[in-house]
């Protein structure tokens, strides 16, 4: 039978130790055992210099439990984290989850939230090293805080693209963004008629994108397997205004883009009509999609040309010639004035 089928029980059977060890022993990877006889996680990594990364989700702020299953927020808190590794060409290795959680919640709710989060890091081969919870009066509050070993051969930031480099991004954009619509306009239909069912097979592609997200390390190893290594990257949660001009800040250049050139799922784009938005609004002023945005040599372009996961969109230019989409209808558009905003 389904657990659902029994009495839920309260966190307050346990004491914080107690929970602690029942968590670290069902969900902790390989070091848990070790961690659990410490006060501090020790993760083993091949090289004395890593990169850390960390990220906080305050329920009613980040995230609505109301369509967001805790199983798919565990699953997203990790993949949020660890794109930021894969933005830098790195690979995660290791992460660490402290909960603050109140009494509304039951053990079994919590077990929900951890059975994601163990999701993600079987599918990114991470190893879930160290687990912390406490009580909140705020509701649910999760943050992981993630680890990589540093390979300063693969090692790319933000500031190091140059003029004439190439402006690629990884799969499709926008449909992260549009889900969250979706998901908060039939939260609007349930409170005004609680009998209503919603239907989201026909959104699912995008609600999917929402609730189960994907860290792009696939791409990290494709890039590998080209032998292609990008000049300046960046992984996607924000919207790609937003982080295309943070590499344009930080390298000291300008870029143009194309609105043909984007990658938009057709699903996105049915949705944006029903919303009655514009694709590239969606795609410039979205987020969470977490794709890899990046730049590379002219030389590598033979290297990607026609490869279904990677889209060429524009190219970096000298920094006096500005930041600017390029229409369908060949009209400059500057991005810098955020001449392009939500409703244009």
């Amino acid at each position: 039978m389904n657990k659902e089928t029994f009495p839920l029980t309260p966190l307050s059977k346990f004491g914080k130790i107690e929970l602690t060890n029942h968590l670290m022993k069902k969900y902790a990877g390989k070091q848990s055992e070790k961690n659990n006889e410490q006060e501090i996680a020790t993760i083993a990594l091949e090289h004395k210099e890593i990169a850390t990364n960390s990220s906080l989700l305050i329920e009613n702020i980040h995230f609505d439990l109301s369509y967001f299953p805790l199983k798919h927020l565990g699953f997203k808190a990790v993949v949020g984290c660890v794109s930021k590794f894969y933005g830098h060409n790195l690979q995660a290795k290791a992460i660490t989850v402290s909960v603050g959680v109140s009494n509304r919640f039951s053990l079994e709710a919590l077990e929900d939230l951890f059975e994601g989060i163990q999701t993600s890091c079987e599918a990114y081969n991470i190893d879930l090293t160290a687990i912390e919870v406490t009580s909140s009066n705020k509701g649910l509050i999760v943050c992981i805080n993630a680890f990589s070993d540093v390979d300063q051969s693969a090692l790319v930031s933000k500031n190091t693209s140059s003029e004439g480099d190439l402006v690629v991004v990884t799969g499709d954009l926008g449909g992260a963004y549009l889900g969250l619509q979706v998901l908060k306009r039939e939260k609007a239909v349930f409170e005004v008629n609680p009998t209503s069912q919603p239907d989201l097979n026909t959104y699912k592609y995008i609600v999917q994108r929402q609730l189960k997200p994907s860290a792009r390390k696939d791409m990290i190893e494709l890039l590998a397997s080209l032998e292609v290594k990008p000049t300046a990257m960046s992984a996607m949660s924000d919207g790609l205004a937003s982080e295309l001009a943070q590499i344009s800040k930080k390298s000291k250049l300008g870029f143009a883009i194309y609105e043909d050139k984007m990658p938009i799922a057709p699903e996105t784009l049915t949705v944006c009509e029903e919303f009655q938005l514009n694709p590239m609004t969606v795609v410039l002023n979205g987020g969470e999609d977490y794709e890899l945005l990046f730049t590379i040599s002219q030389n590598d372009y033979a290297k990607i040309k026609g490869n279904p996961h990677l889209t060429v969109i524009g190219h970096m230019t000298k920094e006096a010639e500005g930041t600017f989409l390029i229409s369908k209808a060949n009209q400059k558009i500057d991005l810098a004035n955020n001449s392009f905003h939500e409703g244009a």
